[in-house]
């Protein structure tokens, strides 16, 4: 176990322990939590925590201001200051590095979560203006934006749905803890999954080390296999985290919103974004698409005002060209799906269920991963690169991933959809599926983090969110 791990797991069971001894008194068991929370993240570094408070009192004070006298200025007063704060951090070292490299702006450290709590902050700020008011205590609001469970990596909270159960007696049952470590159990295991695709079986011949190394023989299997071992590497990565996060917020009695619901079942890319990051695909959708759409009536704004959502969703993890074409490549994807709707009613057809379900799924699956090549390629060469093999029928003969690379990417991705798929089926057809977790999938969790454990100890994986 890491020294992090371990200074996690010390304060989380103490604070759990404390907070039995207060769960009766509101102010004080507040004050554990933010106590605590702010603890934990200090260690990731102080400075950070500065900061964090630094933008909670700010934001606090907007938030009065705006409480007083709801106005468009003083709401873009607010707005200017947090975009102003993120954008120093997370885009200045970025624009420093190409037009000052020497300069110490290019070497300025993204405080871990900023991205995240800064969304939250935003959120109070327009759910202020539109005078939807839940009242925090400034002790509220502080722990609003420094929840230890949210605050690294979301998902991205509104105090509407926090701040009731920030205010209630602590009073876990037995259930919710149940649910709680199982929830965690899940992440882990598919934290773990995703270190082995990442790393590969083999030293070197994983996700990671294909995306690293410089090649331009990459085959279209190559690149077919790859782009949807990384779809899976990176759902693991982020979707156990948030298992992770969710079930130690119920350990203490909050339940958090969810973040992914089975998103590679999806049969169309508007499905994909309603499952996959809901927290920051929602934030989107109510703060920034909406107020855009809905400010003209023509078709063409709207379908505008869906692209440039995107671009901003792209843009949000983080200022590149790669990211900003990422988000313009799925927003396209969700207007193309859009007119084939309209092409759909205007000529009158449909094609039976029993094609049309697979088909859609299948392009929607590939047309996805196909987007993640711009998401991790390190350059736009390489994404180029690989784009022109995947598009040329020529380069599906030459192959220069190892034939394990392409096995481990059919197990774990035909054994995630054969899992997933059949609870789906299950479920449609009126089983009521036990939420707690069978022992079996706790041994193979077990299992697999001490196969990670021993054979990639040496060179651990930081969980990828934390770059954003």
């Amino acid at each position: 176990m890491t020294t992090e791990a371990l200074y996690y797991a010390v304060v989380i069971v103490a604070m759990w322990l404390l907070a039995w001894l207060v769960r009766s008194r509101r102010t004080a068991r507040q004050l554990l939590f933010l106590g605590a929370s702010y603890a934990l993240y200090s260690s990731w570094g102080w400075w950070f925590l500065a900061l964090l408070i630094c933008s909670s009192l700010a934001n606090y004070g907007f938030g009065q201001l705006l409480r007083r006298r709801p106005s468009a200025a003083r709401l873009w007063i607010g707005v200017g200051f947090n975009l102003a704060l993120l954008g120093t951090f997370k885009y200045l070292p970025i624009l420093a590095g190409v037009a000052a490299p020497a300069s110490g702006l290019a070497h300025l450290l993204l405080p871990l979560g900023i991205s995240f709590w800064t969304f939250q902050a935003l959120s109070y700020l327009f759910d202020l203006y539109r005078e939807d008011d839940p009242d925090p205590s400034l002790l509220e609001f502080c722990l609003y934006m420094a929840f230890w469970p949210t605050v690294l990596s979301g998902p991205i909270c509104r105090l509407p749905n926090l701040l009731p159960q920030f205010r209630q007696d602590f009073a876990p049952s037995l259930q919710e803890t149940r649910r709680g470590l199982d929830r965690v159990f899940m992440g882990l295991l598919m934290m773990a999954l995703a270190q082995i695709l990442g790393a590969g079986l083999q030293s070197g011949h994983g996700v990671d080390g294909a995306f690293d190394s410089i090649t331009h023989t990459w085959g279209g299997t190559d690149v077919l296999c790859l782009m949807i071992a990384y779809g899976f590497q990176l759902f693991f990565d982020f979707a156990g985290y948030s298992h992770i996060v969710i079930g130690a917020a119920l350990l203490f009695g909050i339940r958090l919103e969810e973040n992914f619901d089975r998103p590679y079942l999806s049969l169309t890319p508007s499905v994909f974004w309603t499952r996959w990051h809901m927290s920051l695909s929602f934030w989107i959708r109510d703060y920034l698409f909406l107020p855009l759409a809905t400010a003209r009536r023509e078709i063409w704004w709207r379908n505008l005002s869906l692209v440039l959502s995107m671009v901003v969703f792209g843009l949000w993890h983080k200022g590149s060209l790669l990211f900003l074409i990422w988000g313009l490549y799925q927003g396209m994807l969700l207007l193309l799906h859009r007119q084939w709707q309209q092409l759909q009613r205007w000529a009158g057809w449909q094609l039976p269920e029993a094609v049309m379900k697979p088909v859609s799924w299948t392009v929607t699956f590939l047309a996805l991963c196909a987007g993640w090549i711009f998401f991790r390629a390190n350059t736009l060469s390489q994404a180029a690169t690989m784009w022109s093999a995947l598009l040329h029928p020529s380069s599906y003969h030459q192959h220069v991933l190892s034939s394990g690379f392409y096995v481990l990417t059919a197990v774990v991705g035909g054994g995630y959809f054969c899992v997933v798929g059949a609870a789906s089926r299950l479920e449609r057809a009126g089983f009521q599926l036990s939420t707690r977790l069978p022992s079996e999938l706790k041994f193979a969790a077990y299992a697999v983090m001490f196969y990670v454990a021993v054979f990639h100890g040496a060179e651990p994986q930081g969980f990828i969110y934390f770059q954003f």
